[in-house]
């Protein structure tokens, strides 16, 4: 019976220690700042230094869309239920509510492709991001069902209320407030 050659199984894997002097030093310095950047930007203390590192770190966590707040678990939890509304104005003088999307009234799935909402109301009431709100009143008038009726003027606004600790443990909230924070002309433009 002739003889055939069995292979050799460590011959044919890949050598994973086979990564270059300059590569693993490279990974290693990735993790380093990665560690470095989700701590300083989720750490508690609000002191100057803190701060610093959070502005030297908050474009890579912004670009990589890592930059949740874990400190609002503690010490202090937010303490306030918000969400937007957007009032759409017609040529005819007519209006309009839209609501984006609130994690309360949707189901478990809707939940899962649209938590991300949450941060971004978050996102577009800082003022430091202003420049986002024309952006999205423009999505708002182009929304099947708004567009063909013209709008005219589309209002951004705000919708909270404060949640209140009782001396009893626990929780109530306050009447729902409201503010419009930004007003936006629709362009003929803008509806193309």
């Amino acid at each position: 019976m002739p003889r055939t050659a069995k292979s050799n199984p460590s011959s044919s894997t890949p050598n994973r220690s086979a990564l270059k002097p300059w590569q693993k030093i490279a990974i290693n310095v990735f993790i380093v700042f990665h560690i470095f950047a989700i701590t300083a930007w989720a750490i508690p203390f609000r002191s100057q230094f803190a701060n610093d590192c959070r502005e030297l770190v908050r474009p890579y966590l912004l670009w990589s869309g890592l930059f949740q707040a874990w400190d609002m678990f503690s010490p202090m939890p937010k303490a306030t239920n918000t969400y937007l509304q957007a009032v759409i104005i017609y040529k005819d003088g007519s209006t309009q509510m839209w609501d984006f999307p609130r994690m309360e009234l949707l189901t478990l799935t809707q939940k899962y492709s649209k938590e991300r909402y949450r941060k971004f109301v978050e996102i577009l009431l800082d003022q430091r991001n202003a420049a986002l709100r024309p952006d999205v009143a423009r999505y708002v008038a182009r929304l099947p069902g708004i567009r063909e009726k013209n709008p005219q003027q589309v209002w951004l606004m705000v919708k909270w209320s404060n949640i209140l600790p009782n001396g009893d443990g626990t929780f109530a909230r306050t009447p729902l407030d409201q503010d419009v924070f930004f007003r936006y002309d629709v362009q003929p433009e803008d509806l193309r």
